[in-house]
């Protein structure tokens, strides 16, 4: 009988699981759906970067694109970046609506707030490319540019506009889940698999792979790869404070 209610229980588990999916997958064609609409408007605030980085070095600047569907298949690509940037909290919503039911109390209390700043670390993220990482990488390699000369050709960059858009698009999301860096350690040390003493401890080894990690996830410059790097290294020292308040608490 128990093995019945147990087979039951889980069915029923799935089936709920299986509705908040559709739920969220709804929810992201129905904003695909929309932001296709705008994707004019999403395009320019994309491209504003690049179009101040031009307008401040007073440069006659365009960007191209090469084949006919490229363009349009730009304009998915940026639906689609909206679509999914705007449905994250959803998505979290729905997670988190799926696994409260079976949590006391003070473990909903202990989970709440790892849930509300995912979404504030990966916008903060995304915050830093547009605002500050993108103009000194545009900065940076409009500095390559040659006048032409007697005798010298001139070296003048012809932005993509595919290639511009998946740049700043990977960089969004590289920087975003990355900043998730703090969630993650503080949740391992809440379950017990880590501590501030070990992340004390090894610092130096966590200082290389994080610059590794900024190699890997970012185009290969110095401007963008310390971009990320940086933070990174300043979320893991405000990891270690978090670690041991979560220790302090757990003794108390």
């Amino acid at each position: 009988m128990t093995q019945k209610n147990n087979t039951a229980s889980f069915v029923g588990h799935l089936s709920e699981l299986r509705s908040r999916l559709v739920k969220s997958f709804i929810f992201l064609i129905l904003l695909f759906v929309i932001s296709y609409f705008f994707s004019t408007e999403i395009y320019q605030f994309l491209v504003q970067p690049y179009a101040d980085a031009v307008l401040a070095n007073n440069l006659n600047r365009r960007l191209i694109f090469t084949a006919l569907h490229e363009a349009f298949l730009t304009y998915l690509k940026v639906a689609f970046f909206a679509a999914f940037f705007i449905s994250s909290p959803f998505f979290l919503i729905q997670l988190w609506k799926f696994i409260a039911p079976g949590l006391y109390k003070n473990e909903k209390q202990a989970l709440l707030p790892y849930l509300l700043a995912t979404p504030i670390l990966f916008i903060l993220g995304g915050f830093i490319v547009y605002y500050l990482i993108m103009p000194l990488a545009i900065k940076f390699f409009l500095g390559f540019e040659t006048v032409a000369e007697p005798g010298v050709i001139a070296i003048q960059l012809e932005a993509k506009v595919n290639e511009y858009l998946s740049l700043i698009m990977r960089l969004i999301f590289a920087f975003g889940i990355s900043f998730q860096l703090p969630v993650i350690l503080s949740l391992l040390a809440r379950i017990g698999i880590i501590d501030s003493k070990y992340l004390r401890d090894r610092r130096k080894y966590f200082v290389v792979i994080i610059f590794a990690m900024a190699a890997i996830l970012t185009p290969p410059d110095p401007i963008t790869q310390i971009g990320l790097a940086l933070p990174l290294l300043l979320l893991y020292e405000l990891s270690i404070f978090t670690v041991k308040f979560i220790e302090k608490k757990k003794d108390a």
